[in-house]
């Protein structure tokens, strides 16, 4: 599951705008606004889903281990400023 923080960083990696992940992800602003929100804002597991699917299109990987989260931009292959 995308965390509000890992969207985030994920945009700043890209040097993507909320607006440009929303439209990559098919989703509303409104809705990327709420994940990324840090007030715990009920998000749709289909929201998480299709941003994930966008950020990992453009190269993006999510990591999650015992010891954290974090976000890594995977350049070969990647479109990421496409």
């Amino acid at each position: 599951m995308i965390t509000a923080r890992q969207s985030r960083a994920a945009r700043a990696l890209l040097g993507w705008t909320q607006e440009t992940l929303a439209d990559k992800a098919r989703v509303s602003l409104t809705a990327l606004k709420r994940l990324e929100s840090e007030n715990g804002l009920e998000v749709f597991e289909s929201t998480r889903d299709e941003v994930r699917r966008a950020l990992e299109a453009a190269g993006i990987v999510l990591l999650s281990t015992d010891k954290g989260e974090g976000v890594l931009l995977h350049h070969e292959g990647s479109n990421a400023r496409r």
